[in-house]
């Protein structure tokens, strides 16, 4: 049996026979799974053939590994810690650069090339190579950040475990998200996109392109290479009508610029606040 169906097993076994997670190959299995995903052999979603593909049965690994875990005290130098997850370790064999007090769980992903400032990456979390999550910037359990993503001081971007085939928040390669920006509940920012200080996205956050002559309402998904502003709409409610939060594109990154400059180009083309 693969580990896949045996982690499919498992977990549909548990809550008619939660025993089942005390058994010594429930455990394994369990265990094997968990250190595939922080070593990066495999992920909770995967880019295939142009789209991105969950693997739910990874995060049931994530949910099943809570249950075999026990509490504990865990030390970070004079840092204590009370919890069932321990933290990564061998940043220096992995190449990644990690300051001081940053944290990443176990079963979490960041890739050779990648930089920690102090900030959180949680379990099931991947990190792509250049990337750089910035001062108390969080990465929620399951986001997928890609390569070359800068996440900004404060960036939040949200965890989703449950339920174990909802697709996590995913940021593509070469996104740049500024300071205070808000991405949850399963949005994702495709490549190169700018997102200005402040942006909140969620499932239901309309993000208006307002470029063209009429406004084109898009939710749950940022377009390759936009560039992102925070903005109002008017919304009728019984008491009256107020401006409730959007997301505006008002404009478009350069495709034959690189990475620096097109960013350059942004803020200065769009005044965009970053």
């Amino acid at each position: 049996m693969s580990l896949h169906s045996k982690i499919e097993e498992i977990f549909e076994k548990k809550a008619a026979d939660p025993a089942i997670l005390q058994q010594k190959e429930s455990i394994e299995a369990i265990e094997e799974t968990l250190a595939l995903l922080d070593s990066g052999n495999i992920r909770v979603a995967e880019p295939v053939g142009g789209t991105w593909q969950v693997n739910a049965w990874v995060k049931k690994a994530i949910l099943l590994y809570f249950g075999i875990r026990n509490m504990s005290t865990m030390y970070a130098g004079d840092i204590e810690y009370w919890d069932k997850i321990p933290l990564k370790k061998d940043y220096g064999a992995a190449k990644v650069r990690v300051v001081p007090p940053a944290v990443a769980r176990y079963g979490s992903y960041i890739e050779p090339g990648a930089i920690l400032m102090p900030s959180y990456v949680n379990i099931g979390a991947y990190v792509g190579s250049g990337s750089m999550v910035d001062t108390w910037a969080t990465v929620g359990s399951c986001a997928q950040i890609g390569r070359n993503v800068h996440l900004s001081g404060g960036v939040g971007i949200g965890g989703v475990l449950e339920p174990p085939q909802a697709e996590p928040v995913i940021i593509e390669d070469n996104a740049f998200l500024g300071s205070r920006c808000v991405v949850v509940e399963g949005v994702r920012v495709e490549t190169g996109a700018v997102l200005g200080s402040g942006v909140i996205l969620t499932a239901s956050t309309k993000i208006i392109d307002v470029t063209g002559k009429e406004p084109v309402v898009i939710k749950g998904r940022v377009p390759a290479n936009s560039v992102v502003i925070p903005g109002t709409i008017p919304k009728e409610f019984p008491a009256g009508t107020y401006q409730v939060p959007c997301a505006l594109i008002i404009g478009k990154r350069k495709e034959t610029t690189d990475f620096k400059t097109s960013l350059n180009d942004a803020l200065r083309d769009f005044e965009v606040s970053i």
